[in-house]
Formats: structure tokens, C-alpha cells, sequence
């Protein structure tokens, strides 16, 4: 591409692709597209985007397609590659000038050159870094910020490399620039601070600050990826030291220009990027961190739990600090062995400074600050709690802006010191518990918001309290009263009550007493304030997934919280808070099973509703189909009655061309699977759904399991009317998968044409003929996984026992395929059969292919006599499986049979019975392998052949097999 000329063709053809017309901009794409794999393009992009008298929106879209022309052609081993003296070009042309004038394109031009920097610095770019130092000591304030941004990228971009030769690159990059970053830090930040005492807070906003804030990121990424043994180097840790004097100084700088200044947001974002500094580096070096312990810990603890940081430390300031504790007291570097000596000398030295900083009187200001300080419901959630409850109860219990808020963090800090040094901790919280005893008078808001603080940890430091406190009694003489108070104003306390019982449930709670918290439970669902009532859900739902729950207990209170709880979903109108009480339903449904059958008329005639409403709420459909799960496996065959909402519902969430399915597909698969698992019989709506299929196994996703299950579901459930619409494309279908899927997916396609032959013994060889020659072939060639080789005898097991014309005719078709005479390849099945037969570890297969192996006698054929040998060495085998031994009549009995369906009797503790449990017992009764006994089998199948052959032929057959096994058959076969 000529430069001169192509310039003024791509410049057009750019302005075109930044058209609001899509007749315009589509071309123009399309033609760029074309343009990327042209040697020089490249260059004419570099010459525009770098020209600042072009429209900018034209040049930036040359730098993007320059940085995307990076990713794809610039490594010497990418498709179209660009030349190297184009690359040798455009690495000189884009570090010529630092003095684009638009912010957002600098940082992309940055970006681009960190990009090139990854790829080729140093080896073919030795003269970047040199360049860039250069750049950043200019007087120019818009190159040398230009500079230190493309310095800042550069450096990040080569810190994240994680190949042991491109960190020894880093390594030796670091030792050699970190005393000018230092020093360039040092300059930015001192000029900053001057600016701000003189009173220029303009100038330090636009410029000082920004340096300061780039040069400090560039000494992040130096210091704490660019040392291996970084507390040996006195430039890093005297840098790390100088973090705890800055850091002093910038809070000063934000007391002192207050809270409406200009440069208060870069300010803050400085303080934060400095305490970035000390976390990464305690991240990365913990042994290099122990000479900083002392400081750090002062430092923090001073700011948070003291009075010198009112009025300086904001709340993400707060967060970090409590981080950098956090994560100093649960350093698995800092904690020593259970035998001392196996302990490094640095972990000691760790661990003997942390223990000498926590001592009794911090811990328990720590401690006492945390509860009654941070704790403590603010002016801001109350007012939220008033003015939008279900907002409120979303951000307690973890919503988008809450993981970055003080609040948890206080709480997680919290949990670990207690774990820490619960033993110092514990009696300062029992002694404020203590404290505490009795109501609180309703008017004192203060006493009820640091009641609610000391309940909230106890709740939090539940299992660190187990033995210390007697929950039960608490539970009985107090708690249950408080739950009883009814004032408004009371509302905290009831609301934490009950959340405090909710984490204690599974801690310690007595099973008897639960009658008791339903009671409660249910006067609180019926609360005035929509807060208690959704933390009384929360609390139902712990309660019912407990390890102890007992259905019986909840029954009596089974209609009147459904109820109630079904009138909370009603009530909510978040998406949030409607997917949580949706949740409590589906565990409440779960637990009681059938037992719901009689409540749940209101929710079936709701849940059509609440789907439409949800249309453009993917993740609250997620919950809706959750909940039908549920509801489905607790109405059994009565959910047949649901089919006109539920069919088009698994109908959406199944179809793969729908956008919808990329949110719904997972739980839609499994309410499919259990709507089929429940159904009484087929519908031809429920049969139609199944077109979905195809696509699915197309996927051959992580859902390929459930669909197999869907596969074998519909199977049990309808297999003539089933098969004889989607047999061909199952087949088709299953043809394409085996072509390229794991082992475990092989057998899961095996075992759905397994269940056909059981299902339909007679069409189904027909319907899956196209899949058996491989089958009968991976059996000749001796597959080598044992669970492949095991389902494959099973399918062939179950043609040659059950459809012996058509395993004739499949012989046939494979003698012609391999070459071979039908009766030499029958041998060869019949030795690798008997060879591989430790293969099959299910007891049923293993009778199947002893039925199946037995099938082939009476028989003159001499191969099969040459092999009679092994068939009855397999027969033997399955006996000693499948015959037990009566001890009385000293008689053997065949445990596989089955007479007559039986109704099991389901305990407390067991699911019921599904439909298809019923159908595949039902099966079962026509199944050879359940219906016909071994022993009799072998029996006659030898009488038969004597027979056949006479006494002296016969009994030469005999003495071909091992005397013991002899002996073995003679034993089964006593009383024939």
C-alpha cells in the first residue's frame, strides 16, 4: 500500500465508517476489514491518528484499529503478519512525539505502545524505556504527562508477564529505573504538596496530582512484581516506609482543602492507590512485609479505631485500612506450626510481632469500636429502611453496591479477629450481652441500635461462641420475649432477633424447641414491617435446610406460613426480593414434598402472572423455574394439570435459538427432566417439545448429561409413540456426537440405545442399526476403556438375548465389512466377551451377558463349541453374583428376580416414588434379566445341548472346562 496514495482513500473510507448511516457505515467496514492484512495500512493509520488536524473521531477510530491490528498480526507467527520493517517503522513513528492533545486518544496510543512493549520490548524495542525516561523529564507539561502515561502502561503491561524469562526481563528493567521512578515520584509529590501549602490548588489539580498519581503506579508495579527478595533492596522498603509519611500528608492535604475541592476525587483516589500499594505488597511478599508489621498495624488501627481519624478518613480510606488488618491477622505466613520448631524463622518473627501489637487492651478497643461503632444502623439505612424497605434488605444481604461498602468489610474484619484471639474475645462480647439483659426501653434509640450491634456479633461469631454460650436458654428466657415486642420502634431488634436465631439454627439450637420458633416465625411473617417479615424468610429457609429438620414438627405450621409467605411474594415488587421469597417457597416445597399438595393452589395460579411480568427479568425467571422444579416433584402425577403454563415455559427456556436460553437453558433442562420424571403419560405437546433436542445435542455442552436423561425419560415414559417420530433423528443425532465426544459421553449415548432394546427389544435394532457395526466392532478390536467395553457388551448382550434374527443378520453385515467367515467372527466376539468380562461391574449386565452368552446353546457349530469353555467360565461368574444361599433349605435363589410390582413404603426421611420410578419397575417385570432365573437357565440350556450332541459328546464338552468350575456349576445346580 502506498503511503501517499492510500492515505487519502483510508482517511475517506474511516470518515465513512464514523457514519450514523448504516448504508454508509457498512461498506466502509467491510472495506477496512479487507485493509487489515495489507502490508502498509498500518502505517497509514499510524500517519492519521497521529495528524491533530483530522476530525477526532476519525482518528480515533484509526488508533482502534490499529490496536486491534496488534492483537492480530503483530507476533511473527500470526496468519498475514505484519513485515518487520513495517513493525521497525511504526515502533519508531509511534514513540517520535508525546504530545497528542486529547485525553482519550493518549490513552489508547498508550495503551497500544504497552501492547507492541509486550511483544517486543526489549529485545526488538531497546530504545522504549531510555526513550520514555527522556520524555518524562521535559518541561513540557503535555509531553512529559503523555510520557509518564505511556511509562505507566508499558510498565503494567510488562509486570503482568508470568514467563520465568520474561520476569527475568522485569526484574533486571526494575533495577535499572527504580531509583529515577523514586525520584520522579518523589519530585511529582513534593511539587503537589508545595502547590496545595501555597495555596495554588488549581495548578496542583491539573497537574502535579496527575503526575504524582502516574508515577505512583508505575512504583506499584515496580515494587511489588519487579523483586524477587525485595526487603534486601533498601530503595524498595525505604520507598515503602516513605508510604506511611505520604500517606500522612495526603490526609492532611484532604482536611485542609475540604470536601468540595476540585482535586478532592484525584486526591482520594491517591490515598487509595498508596494503601493499593502496602496490600499488593503483603500480597505478593508476606516475609518481605514482616519490618513493616509494626507500622502497618499502627498506622490502620490509629486511623480507624482512634480519634485520629475523625474528620480525615473517608469511608473507602476506612475499608482499606481494615484490609490491610485483615489480612495481616489471617496471614497463613504469619501462623506457626502446632509444633513450634517446624516453624520458619520468619513466620516466628511474624507472628512474635503481631502478638506483641494485640495485646489485651487493643484487642478489646478493637473490639468494643467494631460492635459498638461500626456496627451501629447509620441515619442513611434507617432512612432507607423507612422510605424503601425492599432496597434496604437487598443491601444487607449482599447487593451490587454492598461487597465494596464499609459495612461488610467491618463485619469480615470483625469475624477474623474474633476467630483469632477468641479466647480474649470472648468475655468482652459475653460481658456486653450481659449488659444488654432484659427488653430495652423503646424510646432509647441509641440502647436499640447497640442492641442490635451486639446481637449482630453474636450472630456473626456464632461457631466461635458454641461453647461459651447457651443459646437455648437465651433462646427461651429472652429472646423469644423480645421477638414478642410490637412497637414500632422496636422493629431492629425484632428483625435481628430473628436473624441472630437464623445463624445459630445449625450451631446450636435443640431440636424440641423448634415448635416454639415456628410459632414465632409465624407471628412474624405476619410483622407490620415488610423488613422483619423478609429477615423471617431468610430465617424459615436456614431453619427448613437444617440438618435436623423434621417434617412432623412443621406440618401444623405448614398452610399458615405457606400462606403468609406466598402473601410476602405478592407483596414485593423488587426483582431481587421476589427472587429471594421465591427461594424460601422452593426450600419449603422441597423439604415437605407431597405434603404441599394441598397448598399450593394460590402459587400455581400466581407463578403464570409473575412469568409475565418478568419478561425482561432473566434471572427472576431463573427462580421461577427453580420453584416449579420443586413444585413438579411435590404434585407428582397431578402436575399433568399445569402442562398449558409449564409446556410453553420449557419450551422458551430449551430453545437455543431464543436469546433467553443463554440465562434459562441449565434450570430449564432439569424442570423438562422432572415434568417427564412426573408425568402419568404422554401428551402430544409434551412429545412436541422434544424438536428442541437436536439443537441441544448440537451444543454438546455442560448440559449433555441432562439430556441424556430427558433421551431416557421420554423413553420410559412413551417409548412406541416417542420413537416412532424422533428414532431417525435421535439416530442422526447420536451418529454426530460419536464422531467427536469424551468417553463418558459415549457411554451415555450406549446406554440411551440400551434402554431402547430393553424398552423395545424387537423394533429397536432397527431404529439404531446405523450405530451397532461400531459397537460390534469396538468389541472385536477390544476397546480399551473398561467402561466403554462394558456398555458395548451390554448393548450387544441385549440384541443377541433378545432379537437373535436380527444379531444374525447384524453377523452377517459385519463378516462382509472385516472380510471375515461369520463363524470365525462369532469366535472372536465370544473370546474377547469372555476375556473382558471383569470389565462389567454392574450385577445386571454381568447376568445379562451370561443369558445373553447361553442364548447361543443348544449348538452344534464347532465354534461355539470351541468357546463353550469360556461361556460357561461367564455363566459361573454371574451365578456366584446373582445367587444367594437360603440358610434354612440350604437351597440357592436367583436375587435378580422380580415376580410382582411392589408399592414401597416411603419413610419420613425418603423421596416418594416418581412416576418413572414406577415405569422402570414396571419394565423391570418384562426384563430377562428380572424375570428369568440363572440357574434354571444354565440348566436347561446344558440339558438341551446334551441332548443335542448325546451323552459321550457331551460330557467331552464337559471336561474342556476347569474341574473346579465344574464343581462350582454342580453345586449351584443341586435339586435339577
Amino acid at each position: 500500500m502506498d503511503l501517499n496514495s492510500a492515505s487519502t482513500i483510508v482517511l475517506q473510507v474511516l470518515t465513512q465508517a464514523t457514519s450514523q448511516d448504516t448504508s454508509v457505515l457498512k461498506p466502509a467496514e467491510e472495506q477496512l476489514k479487507q485493509w487489515e492484512t495489507q502490508p502498509g495500512f498500518y502505517s497509514v493509520l499510524l500517519n492519521i491518528f497521529t495528524n491533530h488536524t483530522l476530525n477526532v473521531n476519525v482518528r480515533w477510530l484509526a488508533v482502534l484499529y490499529f490496536k486491534n491490528g496488534i492483537d492480530r498480526y503483530w507476533r511473527r507467527v500470526a496468519p498475514h503478519a505484519l513485515l518487520e520493517e513495517e513493525k521497525s517503522t511504526l515502533r519508531a513513528g509511534l514513540i517520535t512525539n508525546f504530545n497528542e492533545p486529547v485525553n482519550q486518544i493518549a490513552t489508547q496510543i498508550s495503551v497500544l505502545i504497552a501492547k507492541v512493549a509486550r511483544l517486543d520490548c526489549p529485545r526488538q524495542w531497546p530504545e522504549l524505556i531510555p526513550t520514555l525516561l527522556e520524555s518524562v523529564k521535559v518541561q513540557d507539561d503535555l509531553r512529559q504527562h503523555r510520557a509518564l502515561l505511556t511509562f505507566y502502561h508499558v510498565t503494567k503491561t510488562l509486570a503482568s508477564k508470568r514467563l520465568a524469562a520474561d520476569r527475568k526481563l522485569f526484574y533486571d528493567l526494575a533495577s535499572g529505573i527504580y531509583s529515577f521512578a523514586c525520584s520522579l515520584w518523589n519530585h511529582h509529590t513534593d511539587t503537589f504538596l508545595q502547590q496545595i501549602f501555597m495555596g495554588d490548588e488549581a495548578a496542583a489539580a491539573t497537574n502535579s496530582l496527575e503526575r504524582t498519581l502516574l508515577s505512583l503506579k508505575v512504583l506499584r508495579k515496580l515494587t511489588v512484581h519487579g523483586f524477587v527478595e525485595p526487603h534486601r533492596n533498601v530503595e524498595v522498603m525505604g520507598f515503602l516506609h516513605a508510604v506511611f509519611e505520604r500517606l500522612k500528608q495526603f490526609l492532611d492535604c484532604s482536611r485542609r482543602i475540604g470536601t468540595e475541592n476540585v482535586c478532592r476525587d484525584r486526591l482520594e483516589k491517591t490515598i487509595i492507590l498508596f494503601t493499593k500499594v502496602l496490600l499488593d505488597f503483603l500480597d505478593q511478599h508476606p516475609f518481605s512485609f514482616t519490618s513493616l508489621i509494626q507500622r502497618s498495624l499502627e498506622f490502620a488501627v490509629s486511623y480507624v479505631f482512634t480519634e485520629a481519624g475523625e474528620g480525615v478518613a473517608f469511608e473507602r480510606f476506612i475499608v482499606q485500612c481494615m484490609n490491610l488488618i485483615k489480612m495481616i491477622v489471617k496471614n497463613y505466613a504469619y501462623k506457626p506450626s502446632k509444633h513450634v520448631e517446624d516453624s520458619s524463622p520468619e513466620t516466628l518473627e511474624a507472628h512474635k510481632i503481631k502478638t506483641s501489637f494485640f495485646t489485651y487492651p487493643t484487642l478489646t478497643e478493637i473490639c468494643r469500636r467494631l460492635v459498638t461503632h461500626y456496627f451501629l444502623l447509620t441515619e442513611e439505612e434507617l432512612t432507607m429502611w423507612e422510605e424503601d424497605p425492599e432496597g434496604f434488605t437487598v443491601e444487607e444481604t449482599g447487593g451490587d453496591s454492598w461487597k465494596y461498602s464499609l459495612r461488610p468489610c467491618t463485619e469480615v474484619l470483625f469475624i477474623d479477629i474474633f476467630h483469632e484471639y477468641n479466647q480474649t474475645l470472648t468475655p468482652v462480647l459475653l460481658e456486653m450481652v450481659h449488659n444488654l439483659q432484659g427488653p430495652t426501653n423503646v424510646e432509647d434509640t441509641n440502647a436499640l441500635l447497640i442492641k442490635d450491634a451486639v446481637y449482630n456479633a453474636v450472630g456473626l461469631a456464632a461457631y466461635e461462641l458454641f461453647d461459651s454460650v447457651d443459646f437455648d436458654l437465651w433462646f427461651k428466657n429472652q429472646l423469644l420475649a423480645e421477638l414478642q415486642v410490637s412497637h414500632n420502634r422496636y422493629k431492629p431488634i425484632r428483625r435481628r432477633v430473628i436473624w441472630l436465631i437464623g445463624q445459630w439454627i445449625s450451631v446450636k439450637f435443640k431440636s424440641d424447641l423448634r415448635p416454639m420458633l415456628y410459632e414465632a416465625i409465624r407471628n412474624l411473617l405476619q410483622d407490620q414491617d415488610l423488613v422483619v417479615r423478609i429477615e423471617t424468610a431468610t430465617t424459615l429457609k436456614l431453619t427448613v435446610d437444617d440438618f435436623e429438620f423434621r417434617t412432623d414438627q412443621f406440618l401444623p405450621y405448614l398452610e399458615f406460613m405457606f400462606t403468609l409467605l406466598f402473601q410476602l411474594l405478592q407483596e414485593v415488587t423488587e426483582c431481587d426480593t421476589k427472587m429471594h421469597v421465591l427461594h424460601v417457597l422452593s426450600c419449603v416445597i422441597e423439604r415437605v414434598n407431597i405434603q404441599i399438595r394441598p397448598y399450593v393452589g394460590c402459587l400455581v395460579q400466581y407463578l403464570p402472572l409473575l412469568w409475565k411480568q418478568s419478561e425482561e427479568h432473566n434471572m427472576l425467571r431463573c427462580a421461577i423455574l427453580t420453584t416449579l422444579i420443586h413444585l413438579i416433584q411435590g404434585l407428582g402425577a397431578d402436575s399433568k394439570n399445569l402442562y398449558p403454563f409449564l409446556l410453553p415455559i420449557i419450551q422458551l427456556s430449551t430453545d437455543v435459538s431464543q436469546p433467553p436460553h443463554v440465562y434459562l437453558l441449565e434450570d430449564g433442562l432439569e424442570l423438562w427432566l422432572v415434568t417427564l420424571e412426573n408425568s402419568p403419560c404422554v401428551t402430544p405437546e409434551l412429545l412436541r417439545i422434544f424438536q428442541n433436542m437436536s439443537a441441544l445435542l448440537e451444543l454438546s455442552s455442560e448440559n449433555l448429561r441432562t439430556c441424556f436423561k430427558i433421551i431416557n425419560a421420554y423413553i420410559f415414559l412413551s417409548s412406541a409413540e416417542f420413537l416412532q417420530v424422533y428414532s431417525g433423528d435421535l439416530c442422526r443425532s447420536f451418529c454426530e456426537l460419536l464422531k467427536d465426544i469424551t468417553t463418558e459421553g459415549q457411554v451415555q449415548v450406549l446406554k440411551v440405545v440400551e434402554n431402547v432394546l430393553k424398552v423395545n427389544p424387537t423394533l429397536g435394532p432397527q431404529m439404531f442399526q446405523p450405530l451397532l457395526p461400531s459397537v460390534f466392532r469396538g468389541i472385536i478390536d477390544g476397546e480399551r476403556y473398561p467402561v466403554v467395553m462394558s456398555t458395548y457388551l451390554g448393548v450387544i448382550g441385549r440384541v443377541l438375548l433378545q432379537n437373535a434374527s436380527f444379531f444374525s443378520m447384524l453377523l452377517s453385515q459385519m463378516a462382509c465389512e472385516c472380510g471375515q467367515e461369520m463363524d470365525q467372527l462369532l469366535g472372536n466376539m465370544i473370546e474377547m466377551w469372555v476375556d473382558r468380562m471383569d470389565n462389567i461391574t454392574q450385577p445386571e449386565r454381568r447376568k445379562l451377558s451370561a443369558l445373553a452368552l447361553l442364548s447361543l446353546l443348544p449348538s452344534d457349530n464347532s465354534v461355539i463349541q470351541d468357546k463353550f469353555c469360556g461361556i460357561i467360565n461367564v455363566s459361573v461368574e454371574g451365578l456366584h453374583d446373582v445367587m444367594t444361599e437360603d440358610a434354612e433349605t440350604r437351597t440357592y435363589k436367583d436375587c435378580m428376580l422380580m415376580s410382582h410390582f411392589e408399592e414401597h413404603k416411603v419413610t419420613e426421611d425418603e423421596e416418594p416414588p416418581t412416576e418413572q420410578d414406577k415405569r422402570k419397575k414396571m419394565l423391570a417385570l418384562k426384563d430377562p434379566v428380572h424375570t428369568v432365573s440363572l440357574q434354571q437357565f444354565v440348566y436347561e440350556k446344558l440339558k438341551a445341548q446334551q441332548e443335542l450332541l448325546g451323552e459321550q459328546a457331551f460330557q467331552a464338552l464337559m471336561e474342556t472346562v476347569d474341574t473346579e468350575i465344574v464343581t462350582q456349576l454342580q453345586e449351584f445346580l443341586q435339586g435339577f
